[in-house]
């Protein structure tokens, strides 16, 4: 896929007044955390002998480019506008030394195609250290990062100084069961300036659905 960049007409706009209050006024972000239940999903990818990170990375990703409100951005020259599609920007671990390094694929609508992506750059990326180890990575990416060693209840984040950042920021953590089903911490940080709370709610519900409806994309 190619991206491609288009810019907002804020003259007619509907949510320009919003924007404008929650990102030069009252500068809002905030964090929902929710669980997921997977238990069809781990069921599924089991069966299938497929790896549970790419496997959710790709859900999550598709879940980004259907919701525009998650793929608004800055271009180099401040001009607000929507990306037509965003890229995952992952987390790998470095056992040995306990560090970590972003790296990102590009997407790929079908599920066969994101899922080789991502196994053949966690291959050639894994023993590459450093916090970026794959150049190039471009600007229409969304950040995602796994915490595979803990089922938490809440998460949130703060930076020091103010970013131009629109896409969410996403991790999850350690699934886990309870009774017959297996739950999954996830949580998604999100600027108010482009999404509010329905924009969320909407997100992480439609993200459930394709872990329960999984013949509608796993074999894409």
């Amino acid at each position: 896929m190619t991206a491609s960049f288009l810019p907002i007409d804020l003259n007619t706009w509907p949510r320009k007044p919003y924007f404008d209050y929650f990102y030069y006024q009252l500068k809002t972000k905030y964090n929902v955390n929710h669980h997921l239940e997977i238990t069809a999903l781990l069921n599924s990818i089991k069966k299938r002998q497929l790896k549970f990170y790419p496997t959710f990375l790709y859900l999550i990703t598709k879940t980004v480019n259907q919701n525009e409100a998650f793929r608004m951005a800055f271009d180099e020259n401040g001009i607000l506008g929507l990306w037509n599609f965003l890229v995952p920007s992952y987390t790998i671990f470095h056992k040995d030394d306990k560090t970590f390094s972003d790296l990102w694929s590009p997407y790929y609508t079908g599920f066969n195609d994101f899922y080789t992506t991502i196994l053949h750059d966690m291959e050639q990326y894994r023993d590459i250290k450093g916090i970026r180890v794959k150049a190039g990575r471009p600007a229409n990416f969304c950040p995602i990062s796994a915490l595979p060693w803990l089922s938490f209840t809440s998460i949130s984040q703060d930076t020091y100084s103010d970013s131009d950042l629109l896409a969410p920021i996403i991790r999850f953590g350690k699934y886990y069961q309870n009774m017959e089903k297996t739950l999954l911490p996830f949580s998604i940080y999100v600027h108010h300036a482009v999404a509010d709370g329905y924009h969320t709610s909407k997100f992480i519900n439609e993200l459930q659905d394709l872990c329960r409806e999984i013949d509608d994309w796993i074999d894409s």
